[in-house]
């Protein structure tokens, strides 16, 4: 039995198969792709003399697809290194090093046939107990595996990922009546442990879950569309965002996954029922005449939308003509947005009495009893139904919790007047006195009704929950800005939850009363948050207010930014800060000086307070730089010019990292500093960073004087910058924000290679960042970021 995957191979180099490659390779599994050799030359290869028994040739599929991920949006690699771990092959001269492997996965083309062959041929070449497996996306797993040996039938399995791999969270594993029990159990921890995925069990049924119930309720909102006489833009105006679901809502995520794809997947159910579901699953014939047309969404340029300029216009389908968007106007959407809770919400949509209402209704109703009738054919529990729909199509809520928001007795009781036949298992729970599918305790467990009872949600150990632990163990201190929790083993957690966690004087005053009370009482403090973004930074409306009122004030806000920072720094416990999503100024500033950073894989980290015609003013500038330094091997020379440039760059350019990688690369993480592939096990690592941190006795830094460039460097800084700005690159206003940076960076007016304190770099950061602040020129910048949400060019 493998009980760990050091090296793995993907067969098909497809967008799939190399974006599971990608996320093999950024987790730093050395991969090798492999696919078919070319039938013939292209006219570059038959330029340079080559024939098709040339190496370069043979791996020309697999070589390409390689070289494309450099250049997909959005990124599949985590950084552009990781391309480094994966090796191209090809079908007929690399099977034999598949006796290296430990995991085989198939991704080739949706056809049985040509998959039994890959595996017939798979079985001759790898090694006994490898484990392989189908990323199939709905074919007989049970099918694919006639015929193979012993070994190759006990260690093969489904496993389904979601397109793009690397940022959907759902990976359906589907076992086969041979499956060995401790395959599946490793390929499952494996899965969330290493993959850093939500892994859901599903049985061998067309489909599986989420593209069987995705898929059949995308098709039931086409058919509400048309029989309800809305407009594409109208549907999608209430099926995103205001429903918990994604932004892309209906139509704009059909033209994203392709109406060929998305045909594809719903004819590989309708093969495969019987009766009304086969009704539902049969591809309106606009869509097929938009398939026809070669109107397939985004990869031909245009679907259900079509841009034109600046306008997106939608396809009327009983036309199939393109005008204006339109958006679905009701009371009750008004109603909904005023309505607190996404639970709230829904109510005040789905029993409204009007067209968004019964739209919303139309939609939901089939797809709760959708649900609810293959409950034990396509998964054992409501809860792994609800989590691929949540992993898989990014809604907030599966179909049973959303059942449970509306109310499921009076929701049943119209379903039953409308002639939907609810499934007996539904009104026998009702029957019994069990009213809702799950049930939280007062400590904050959470049970799913089965059978007749209510069972345990039982998580990964891993999985930290912040609401429960507040629950269970109740609040240290919190006011308006953050709350210091207990979370156990001698560990505190400063949790930031004001608006987009934007840092204010509240958050602030925790940070210095988080510290002092871990001092006295426990091992360590991790700060962390599980809201939609770590930090977006300080919070910009008090910071305009204040310039525009009393600068005084500021000075003071700023200052116990600054102290706050030094606080984390050199605090006598070890402070580990658990960044993830946008972690944007101020939010970078929390983390530079702790002891130690626990990012998540999807970290976006990045100064860019110079987009808002400002520099850093929490410490950010010189930790950053600290950082670089620190980054330098001992004892080796090094040019103070060179880092002190990298810094400057990195800040007026106002650069994020697209990955928690990507922050490693930018110097934003060291070497030490780690990262999490599974956000929701990313408190559970910075805890555990704390214990280890602590168990072998932290110390704090020792506080040492800082070498900087000083005058001369603070020119070569600025020669950049005016090569652009008498370019045209940047504005008169731009260049002053960049002499205000290159003289913070540089240390002032000193001699080169000085040695200062970081209190002297930290009051030329203050005194820079309240000269831009009075600018009016940044005030507009502010204002037009507050306003607009996007950066002003002035």
């Amino acid at each position: 039995m493998v009980q760990q995957i050091k090296k793995a191979a993907v067969l098909g180099s497809g967008v799939m198969g190399s974006g599971i490659a990608a996320h093999l390779a950024n987790i730093g599994i050395p991969t090798l792709l492999l696919d078919i050799v070319p039938r013939e030359l292209t006219d570059v290869e038959k330029a340079k003399g080559l024939t098709l028994e040339n190496k370069q040739v043979r791996n020309r599929i697999s070589e390409t697809a390689i070289q494309k991920l450099l250049k997909q949006k959005p990124a599949p690699l985590t950084s552009k290194k990781n391309l480094a771990l994966i090796k191209a092959g090809n079908f007929e001269d690399d099977l034999e090093q598949l006796k290296d492997v430990d995991w085989v996965i198939e991704v080739v083309v949706e056809n049985l046939a040509i998959k039994q062959q890959i595996f017939e041929k798979v079985d001759k070449y790898r090694k006994p107990g490898s484990i392989v497996s189908s990323n199939t996306s709905g074919i007989s797993v049970e099918a694919m595996v006639e015929g193979r040996s012993e070994d190759f039938q006990k260690h093969f399995l489904g496993t389904h990922f979601f397109n793009p791999p690397r940022y959907l969270k759902l990976l359906e594993v589907i076992p086969t009546k041979h499956t060995d029990p401790q395959v599946l159990s490793f390929i499952k921890t494996f899965g969330e442990d290493v993959l850093g995925k939500g892994v859901v069990e599903a049985k061998d049924t067309p489909n599986f879950i989420a593209n069987r119930i995705g898929t059949y309720g995308l098709l039931v909102t086409v058919r509400e569309m048309v029989k309800g006489g809305y407009s594409v833009g109208e549907v999608d105006s209430v099926t995103g965002p205001l429903i918990g679901r994604a932004k892309s809502a209906t139509f704009r995520t059909l033209d994203v996954v392709g109406l060929d794809t998305f045909a594809h997947v719903a004819k590989n159910v309708y093969d495969q029922v019987e009766g009304a579901e086969k009704e539902v699953f049969e591809i309106p014939a606009f869509i097929q005449k938009m398939i026809e047309n070669g109107w397939l969404g985004s990869k031909s340029g245009q679907g259900f939308f079509l841009k034109q300029g600046k306008e997106i216009l939608e396809l009327d389908p009983e036309t199939l003509v393109y005008g204006p968007r339109k958006k679905l106007q009701a009371p009750s959407i008004e109603m909904a947005k005023q309505a607190k809770g996404l639970a709230n919400k829904l109510k005040a949509l789905v029993y409204a009495k009007d067209r968004a209402g019964e739209l919303l209704w139309n939609i939901y109703s089939p797809v709760f009893v959708y649900s609810a009738d293959l409950l034990g054919q396509i998964a054992d529990d409501v809860v792994a139904i609800d989590r691929a729909m949540k992993w898989g199509f990014g809604w907030q809520q599966g179909p049973f919790e959303a059942w449970d928001a509306i109310g499921i007795e009076k929701s049943v009781q119209r379903m039953e007047e409308q002639g939907l036949t609810v499934p007996e298992w539904v009104k026998d729970m009702l029957a019994k006195g069990f009213t809702s599918f799950y049930k939280e305790e007062e400590n904050g467990d959470l049970y799913f009704y089965q059978n007749g009872e209510y069972k345990l949600v039982e998580e990964n150990l891993k999985v930290m929950n912040l609401a429960k632990i507040k629950k269970q163990k109740g609040v240290i201190k919190k006011n308006t800005g953050a709350s210091l929790i207990d979370i156990g083993d001698g560990v505190a957690l400063l949790e930031f939850h004001s608006k987009s966690n934007a840092i204010g004087l509240d958050i602030l005053q925790m940070i210095n009363f988080a510290i002092d009370e871990v001092e006295k009482n426990y091992k360590g403090l991790v700060i962390g948050n599980q809201g939609k973004n770590f930090c977006v930074g300080a919070n910009l409306a008090m910071i305009l207010m204040e310039a525009q009122d009393d600068v005084f004030e500021l000075d003071m806000v700023v200052r116990h930014f600054q102290q706050a920072s030094l606080k984390i720094k050199y605090s006598s416990k070890p402070v580990v800060v658990a960044p993830f999503g946008m972690t944007l100024g101020g939010g970078a500033e929390v983390c530079l000086p702790a002891a130690h950073i626990q990012a998540s894989s999807e970290t976006y980290m990045g100064l860019v307070e110079a987009g808002v015609g400002l520099i850093p003013g929490g410490g950010g500038n010189k930790e950053l730089y600290i950082k670089h330094l620190n980054s330098l091997p001992n004892g080796v020379e090094f040019d103070l010019q060179k880092v002190a440039n990298a810094v400057f760059e990195k800040i007026a350019m106002a650069k994020v990292s697209t990955s928690g990688e990507e922050a490693r690369d930018n110097n934003f993480l060291n070497k030490a500093d780690g990262i999490s592939v599974n956000g929701d096990h990313q408190i559970y690592d910075a805890k555990q960073v704390v214990l280890a941190l602590s168990e072998q006795g932290y110390t704090p830094p020792v506080r040492k004087k800082v070498p900087v460039v000083g005058e001369p460097g603070y020119a070569t800084l600025l020669l950049g910058a005016q090569t652009m700005l008498y370019s045209g690159y940047i504005s008169e206003h731009d260049m002053k924000i960049a002499k205000k940076l290159a003289y913070v960076i540089a240390g002032g007016k000193v001699p080169y290679g000085t040695e200062v304190d970081e209190q002297y770099l930290l009051d030329l950061e203050r005194e820079a960042f309240l000269s831009l602040v009075a600018e009016p020129k940044s005030q507009q910048r502010m204002q037009h970021m507050l306003l607009k949400g996007k950066p002003l060019r002035n």
